[in-house]
């Protein structure tokens, strides 16, 4: 963390931390910058001059103060983008349709400058990581590559202007440093004077709660690390949620396909063709047949299969005895507490197949 350089607030001169922090290194000065925005102030007088020096509108703009800087240290976008361009860098609207269309994900990019009103940031990525390196805070603040995305519609919804870098950054000895290792930090940096504001105040905050970076006027809540494992385990019990609901719709599959089987095997044994000899099938005493269905469901779902097995080998026992004494007279066997036949027993055991 030693490595990666980081300006700290001074006066209003955030514009110029932001760029120094993004270049990592003292490359700008209150001077430099007042020299840009001069150049821009006479660039835009002349403009305006070539409607006629007499015109109403050239004295009105002659009247007002530049809009590039003011006597506070505040610099415009202008500025700023004067100033990266002698490094060949280019800003880009974060939230643009251009840029959006092109789906980047935040994390392959280099790095980003976010402005509130009057306050400048950079978030830069250093080796694998990326840092806050807001001029606000006590030192840099580690952010995750989960977090990032989260962090900059943060950003976006509190009114932050985001704006992306593109070109090459200047070498720097933290990009050489973080590019072999990486750091871990214990502990988040806070504002600069926010311990003399809570020693003062007698509402200290407990380390393990979230910071809260004022950015001027805009306010942005930092999630600390427990918001971020918290963010992790949502995402994974909805990656299970939908598991157990594709196993759930794997089963109700399955116990539809086998009830159509058991309805197609009635089918089939319902339509049987009848034994030799050209028994009758005897309808039962509600008029229905005994392959029908009773109680909206067919015999054969009701005998399980076992009992299907018994029925079988004891019409094949029948008929090998049959055939065995075929000069002895048929005996009526009769069925235990039915009061039928065997004959007829037989029968439906028959068509029961």
């Amino acid at each position: 963390m030693e490595s990666i350089f980081h300006e700290k607030q001074e006066g209003s001169l955030c514009a110029q931390h932001c760029l120094n922090n993004l270049l990592q290194g003292e490359y700008f000065t209150p001077v430099d910058l007042s020299s840009i925005a001069h150049q821009l102030d006479e660039e835009e007088r002349m403009r305006m001059a070539e409607g006629g020096m007499g015109s109403e509108e050239y004295r009105t703009f002659l009247q007002q103060p530049s809009g590039n800087m003011d006597d506070s240290g505040f610099f415009s976008i202008q500025v700023i983008s004067n100033a990266l361009s002698v490094w060949g860098l280019e800003l880009i609207l974060f939230n643009s349709r251009e840029y959006q269309s092109l789906m980047i994900n935040p994390i392959n990019e280099k790095a980003f400058i976010c402005n509130y009103k009057e306050h400048w940031f950079t978030i830069r990525k250093l080796g694998q990581q990326w840092f806050n390196l807001n001029s606000l805070l006590t030192g840099p603040e580690l952010i995750s590559d989960t977090y990032l995305a989260l962090f900059l519609a943060q950003l976006q919804q509190e009114g932050y202007s985001i704006f992306v870098i593109r070109g090459n950054l200047p070498e720097c000895d933290a990009e050489q440093i973080l590019g072999i290792m990486k750091v871990q930090q214990q502990q988040r940096p806070k504002l600069i004077g926010e311990d003399e504001a809570q020693s003062s105040s007698g509402m200290g905050r407990s380390s393990g709660q979230s910071s809260v970076l004022e950015a001027g006027p805009g306010v942005v809540e930092g999630v600390v690390d427990e918001d971020e494992e918290e963010l992790r385990k949502a995402l994974a019990l909805s990656r299970q949620g939908m598991e157990v609901e594709d196993e759930e719709a794997d089963l109700r599959r399955a116990i539809q396909l086998s009830m159509q089987g058991k309805a197609l095997l009635g089918a089939v044994m319902s339509n049987m063709s009848m034994p030799k000899g050209g028994l009758v099938a005897k309808t039962t005493s509600s008029g229905q047949a005994p392959g029908s269905t009773t109680g909206g469901a067919p015999l054969s779902e009701k005998l399980s299969a076992e009992e299907l097995r018994r029925r079988r080998q004891v019409y094949f026992d029948r008929q090998s005895q049959q055939l065995a004494q075929p000069t002895s007279p048929q005996q009526p066997t009769e069925s235990i507490g039915s009061g039928k036949s065997g004959t007829e027993e037989d029968a439906q055991a028959k068509r029961s197949q």
